[in-house]
């Protein structure tokens, strides 16, 4: 795919989410969605985006990113008190979580069972369950 086309493809994609394809919204849009699957911090695309020459505030990266989720567009997954992750993949999956490397990586398809998951309130259904295995190494002895 050209990058025009890919340029106009995300366009498409923005538009149809219901958001106003800006130049930053589609510039931070190529740099998410260009590779594939990915989890990537506001900060972490902040910083991509400088070296990429493209100018933006981390403020409008952090709005950006929160729009993009509120339209379908990413998942959003708080791995680390005020470290978010946000993530390309919109499909239901889990993740394992590096410590000391602090990243992300999809748990591989297959079974994950959760047992006694509480009843919600009559009023409210359970949308999604996000499980965050978090890896360190083992200690040696």
């Amino acid at each position: 795919m050209t990058a025009e086309l890919n340029a106009f493809a995300l366009e498409n994609r923005v538009r149809e989410a219901g958001l106003r394809p800006t130049r930053q919204r589609i510039a931070l849009a190529e740099l998410l969605f260009a590779t594939g699957d990915r989890h990537i911090s506001a900060e972490e695309l902040h910083e991509e985006a400088q070296e990429a020459g493209v100018r933006v505030s981390l403020a409008t990266v952090y709005n950006t990113l929160h729009q993009f989720t509120e339209a379908g567009m990413l998942r959003i997954l708080p791995v680390e008190g005020s470290k978010t992750y946000f993530d390309t993949n919109t499909s239901d999956h889990h993740h394992f979580f590096l410590e000391g490397e602090n990243r992300l990586v999809d748990i591989p398809e297959g079974p994950v069972t959760l047992a006694n998951l509480p009843s919600p309130p009559e009023d409210m259904e359970i949308a999604h369950v996000d499980i965050v295995v978090r890896l360190r190494p083992k200690a040696t002895s």
